[in-house]
C-alpha cells in the first residue's frame, strides 16, 4: 500500500495510520504474536451479486482447507457485518449444514467430525455482507474504513460521479465482503464469479475465463487464480471504465480508467510493462503472475493497493495531458505497488509486526527505479527524500519490526516505508551490489508462494554473503532510532596529519555501528579509507603531506543519520566540484546559500543554478535569496535564461517564480507569456508573479484564464483569486462543493481554501452555512484523532475566519450582523481558542 502525504501538516488519508489514542497504553504489554496456524486455506470460490439498491453484496463461498498440524473438529472465519443463510459442508456433492456461532466478527463453525493435516474439506457458505452498517456500528476509530467493500454512488445521484465499487483489504476488511481466515500468514488460490449489469466491467485476481450474458440484462464474469495468494489481496472491482491493452512478454497488462482518460491512459501507466522488465531483472524473478491490471477508484483515500494482479489507485493517478508535461506525479505509486507483486504479494510478511518486508522494498523499489531511467542523481533525490521524511517523523522510538503496538494500522508509518527502505539503502552499500541483489534473490526464491519475516531475510543475506549479520538486524530492525552526529576536523600540518571526530550524540544512551567511507581529495583524487564507528567519539587519524583540499565523511552519502558536518565554505566548493554526488551537491548549496554575503559562496550558487540535474536547478532556485543585493546582481540574469529556455518546466516554473519575487514591471511581457505555457506549474507560478507585481496587468489576464477550463497550480492560483474576491455569486459552487465532498484528502485539502474565501465573504448567512460545513467535517472526525485535526481546523482555519470578521466587526462598530457572525462563530469553537476574541 502506498499513502500519499500532506505537505507540512499531517498525514490525514492515513490518519488512522500514524494517530493513536493516547489514553490507554496497555498495548505496550501486548505481545503481537504471528497469528497461529490451525486451519489452512486451500481454495476460495466465490458466486456475488452486489445489490446496489441496498449497497449489499450477496454470496456463495466455497472455501477449501486442510487443519496446519493438529487434527481438528472446528473451524473459525473471519467474516464481520454478515447475515448468514446456509452454514454447511460439502460431502460427495451434497450440502450438510453445520452448526456455528457469530459474534458481527467471526463465525465458528462445528465441523461434521475430526479432520487430518492429510485431509482437505470444503465448507459452503450462503451469505449477505453488508459492509456499511457493519462500518457504522463498528468504526469509531478508523478513517481508513474496515468495510472493505465500497458502493460509490451506488444509486447515480450524483451527477459527476461515476458508479463504481472497489474492494480494500489489508489490513483485515476483505472478510467483511467474504468470509475467509484474514490473516497474511494464510495463502489460497482462487476463484470468483460476480453477476453485474452489462454496462459494467469488472476486474479481479487473476485472468477472466469466462463470460456469460444472462437474459435479465446482467453479465456473469468469472476470474481464476490458479497461484496462491493473501487473503488480504483479493479485489473486486466494478464500473463504466475504459480498459487500455498494454502487454508484457505475452501476458495482459491493461489500464482500466475513467472513459474521460482514455486517450492519457499510456501517458499515465505506460511505463508499467518498462518496470516489469527491470524488476524482473533486478530480482532474478521473472514477473510471477498470469496478468497485470490496474484499476482507479473514486473516493480511494489510501493512495494504491497492490492487490494481485489487480492494483487499486486513487483517481488522484488520473491527470490529464497537460497535467502530465510537469511530469507524472504517479510514476512513483505506479512503482512502488508493482514491486508489491514480488514484495509483498509474492512473498508476504508473515504478521503486520514484520509489515517492513512488505513496504520497505516497495519504498526502495521507488528510488530503484528513479536509478535506472533517469540516472544516479534521481536515485539520490528519492533517497534524501525518504531519509528526510523519516527524519521529520518524530518517530525515533519505533522499532522497524514492531512486536507492540495499539492497533495494526499504526505499523503503516515512516518507520516501516522510508526508514526501511533507507536501511535496505546501507545495506545494498555495505554488501556490494552484487551480493544485494542476489541476497533478495535468494529470499524471494526460498519463500515463494510463502510468508516470511525479518530474520528470513537476514538469513538470505547471511547465506549470500558469508557474514555474520546479526549486528545490522539488531540495530536497525529491532531496534529503534539514529545516529545523531557532529564531526569535526583537526588539521596538524607540522605532524602531517588530520584527525577525523565523529560523535554520536544522540541521548538514547546507545551507540550505533557505522561503517563508514572517508574520502580524503587532493584535487580531483581521491583515497578512500574505509572505517568503523561505534562509540559516543570515535577519532580516525588521516596522514598527508599536503593538506586535503577536502575530507568527505560517508563518501557515498548513504548513512540513515541526523549530522552536523562542520567543513568550511572551502571545503564545499571543492565538495560541489569534486566529489559529485546529488547529496555532497546539495549540502554545498545548503552551506553557500548561509554564507550569502560571501563571493565564492555567490558563485556557487550562481553555478548550481546551473547544475546538471534539474532537481538541484530548481532546489538552487529556491535557496537564491535575491534580498541580497550581492545575489541579485549574480543570479538574475541566470534566472531570466532558466524561465524563458530551461527544458525542465518545473525549472522554468521556479526560476519565474523567483523573478516575480522582485516585482519588477520590466519582467511583464516574460509573465503574461508564461501564464500560456503548456505547463500548468509554468502558467501558474508565471499569474501569481504577475498579481504580485502589477495587479491591474493581472485582471484581464485572469479574466481570460477563467474563461478556460484549467487544472494544476494555474487553477490554484485562479481559485485563490476567487476566494480572496469574496464573489458572493459563486457562494452556491464553493460552499456547496465542500458539503458534498466526502471525508477526505481532497476535503482536508480545500479548508485553507474556503477559509480565505468565508473571510473575503461579506453575506453573513452564507458564511454562517460556510462555517457550519466546516464544523460538520470537523465533528466527523474520529474522537481517537481530533487532537491532530483540531489544531488545525480549530485554532488555523475556524479562527482565522473569527479574526478577519472581528476585525471588520471592530472597523464598523454599528454593523450589528457582523457583530451576531463573530458570535456565532465563536459558539462553534472550545473555550480555549475563544480567548482573545
Amino acid at each position: 500500500m502506498r499513502y500519499a502525504l500532506l505537505p507540512g501538516f499531517l498525514l490525514f488519508m492515513g490518519l488512522a495510520v500514524f494517530a493513536q489514542p493516547k489514553t490507554d497504553t496497555s498495548w505496550k504489554k501486548n505481545y503481537r504474536e504471528t497469528p497461529a496456524r490451525i486451519n489452512n486455506l486451500v481454495h476460495t470460490r466465490l458466486e456475488l451479486k452486489p445489490d446496489f439498491s441496498k449497497s449489499h453484496l450477496i454470496g456463495k463461498a466455497w472455501i477449501s482447507l486442510k487443519p496446519h498440524f493438529y487434527p481438528t473438529d472446528s473451524l473459525t472465519l473471519d467474516a464481520k457485518g454478515m447475515e448468514f443463510r446456509k452454514v454447511a459442508v460439502m460431502k460427495a456433492g451434497k450440502i450438510q449444514e453445520l452448526p456455528y456461532q457469530y459474534d458481527d466478527f467471526q463465525l465458528k463453525i462445528k465441523l461434521d467430525k475430526t479432520y487430518k493435516n492429510t485431509e482437505i474439506y470444503t465448507v459452503y457458505i450462503e451469505y449477505t455482507a453488508k459492509p456499511n452498517e457493519f462500518e457504522e456500528k463498528y468504526a469509531e476509530n478508523s478513517l481508513l474504513g474496515i468495510k472493505g467493500m465500497y458502493f460509490i454512488n451506488p444509486l447515480g445521484e450524483e451527477k459527476d460521479k461515476p458508479t463504481q465499487i472497489w474492494t480494500q483489504g489489508e489490513t483485515e476488511s476483505n472478510s467483511a465482503w467474504f468470509p475467509t481466515i484474514d490473516k497474511t500468514n494464510q495463502k489460497t488460490t482462487q476463484e470468483l464469479s460476480v453477476t453485474v449489469d452489462n454496462k459494467y466491467v469488472t476486474l479481479s485476481n487473476g485472468k477472466m475465463v469466462t463470460q456469460k450474458k444472462n437474459s435479465d440484462g446482467t453479465r456473469t464474469d468469472t476470474w481464476k487464480m490458479d497461484l496462491p495468494h493473501a487473503p488480504y489481496l483479493f479485489f473486486l472491482g466494478v464500473g463504466e471504465y475504459a480498459v487500455i491493452k498494454d502487454s508484457w512478454k505475452g501476458k495482459e497488462v491493461n489500464y482500466y480508467v475513467e472513459p474521460a482518460f482514455a486517450p492519457v491512459a499510456k501517458k499515465i501507466f505506460g511505463l508499467t510493462p518498462e518496470m516489469m522488465s527491470f524488476f524482473s531483472k533486478v530480482t532474478g524473478v521473472e514477473y510471477p503472475w498470469p496478468k497485470y491490471s490496474q484499476i482507479t477508484g473514486r473516493d480511494y483515500i489510501s493512495g494504491a493497493m497492490e492487490n494481485t494482479t489487480a492494483t487499486l489507485h486513487s483517481d488522484m493517478a488520473q491527470q490529464t495531458a497537460r497535467q502530465l508535461i510537469d511530469g507524472n506525479g504517479w510514476e512513483s505509486v505506479i512503482a512502488h505497488e508493482l514491486f508489491h507483486h514480488w514484495f509483498g504479494d509474492y512473498v508476504t510478511t508473515e504478521s503486520w509486526s514484520n509489515i517492513t518486508v512488505n513496504e520497505s522494498f516497495a519504498d526502495y523499489s521507488e528510488l530503484l527505479w528513479f536509478e535506472y531511467k533517469y540516472g544516479k542523481d534521481a536515485g539520490d533525490a528519492e533517497n534524501n527524500n525518504g531519509m528526510q521524511n523519516y527524519l521529520q517523523s518524530n518517530s525515533e522510538k519505533k522499532d522497524l519490526v514492531r512486536f507492540y503496538y495499539a492497533d495494526k494500522e499504526e505499523v503503516f508509518d515512516a518507520v516501516s516505508y522510508q526508514k526501511g527502505g533507507r536501511i535496505l539503502h546501507m545495506l545494498r552499500n555495505y554488501v556490494g551490489d552484487s551480493a544485494f541483489f542476489k541476497a533478495i534473490n535468494n529470499y524471494l526464491v526460498t519463500n515463494k508462494f510463502k510468508s516470511a519475516e525479518a530474520h528470513q531475510l537476514r538469513l538470505a543475506f547471511e547465506e549470500v554473503t558469508g557474514r555474520d549479520l546479526n549486528w545490522f538486524f539488531n540495530q536497525w530492525y529491532f531496534s529503534n532510532g539514529h545516529p545523531t552526529v557532529d564531526i569535526d576536523y583537526v588539521y596538524d600540518d607540522a605532524a602531517g596529519k588530520a584527525t577525523v571526530i565523529v560523535k554520536q550524540t544522540q541521548k538514547t544512551g546507545k551507540y550505533f555501528k557505522l561503517p563508514i567511507a572517508i574520502d580524503v581529495y587532493q584535487g580531483a583524487a581521491k583515497t578512500r579509507y574505509n572505517v568503523w564507528a561505534n562509540n559516543a567519539i570515535d577519532s580516525f587519524t588521516i596522514p598527508y603531506t599536503k593538506r586535503p583540499d577536502l575530507i568527505n565523511v560517508d563518501g557515498d552519502k548513504v548513512m540513515l543519520w541526523s549530522k552536523k558536518d562542520n567543513k568550511n565554505l572551502d571545503n564545499y566548493i571543492h565538495q560541489y566540484k569534486y566529489a559529485g554526488s546529488y547529496l555532497d551537491r546539495k549540502e554545498a548549496i545548503d552551506y553557500a546559500a548561509t554564507k550569502a554575503d560571501d563571493p565564492k559562496a555567490v558563485e556557487l550558487i550562481r553555478t548550481a543554478l546551473n547544475d546538471k540535474y534539474h532537481g538541484l536547478r530548481s532546489y538552487t532556485i529556491g535557496k537564491t535569496d535575491l534580498k541580497k543585493e550581492g545575489i541579485r546582481k549574480a543570479t538574475e540574469e541566470v534566472l531570466t535564461g532558466l524561465a524563458t529556455t530551461d527544458k525542465n518546466a518545473l525549472v522554468r516554473a521556479g526560476a519565474i517564480g523567483k523573478l516575480g519575487d522582485l516585482q519588477k514591471k520590466e519582467y511583464n511581457n516574460l509573465f503574461i507569456t508564461a501564464t500560456k505555457d503548456s505547463s500548468y506549474t509554468v502558467a501558474g507560478n508565471a499569474l501569481s508573479a504577475l498579481i504580485k507585481t502589477d495587479e491591474e496587468a493581472a485582471k484581464p489576464v485572469i479574466s481570460a484564464l477563467n474563461n478556460e477550463e484549467q487544472d494544476g497550480l494555474l487553477a490554484d492560483v485562479l481559485m485563490n483569486e476567487l476566494m480572496k474576491s469574496g464573489d458572493e455569486t459563486k457562494a452556491e459552487k464553493i460552499i456547496g462543493d465542500f458539503a458534498k465532498m466526502p471525508l477526505s484528502q481532497g476535503k482536508f485539502d480545500a479548508l485553507n481554501g474556503l477559509s480565505t474565501y468565508l473571510s473575503a465573504l461579506k453575506n453573513t448567512d452564507k458564511v454562517k452555512w460556510g462555517v457550519d460545513e466546516i464544523v460538520k467535517f470537523r465533528d466527523a472526525i474520529p474522537e481517537a484523532f481530533k487532537s491532530q485535526t483540531d489544531f488545525y481546523i480549530n485554532g488555523m482555519i475556524l479562527k482565522g475566519i473569527l479574526s478577519a470578521k472581528s476585525k471588520k466587526s471592530k472597523d464598523d462598530p454599528s454593523n450589528t450582523a457582523l457583530k451576531e457572525l463573530t458570535e456565532y462563530i465563536k459558539s462553534k469553537l472550545p473555550e480555549a481558542d475563544k480567548k482573545g476574541f
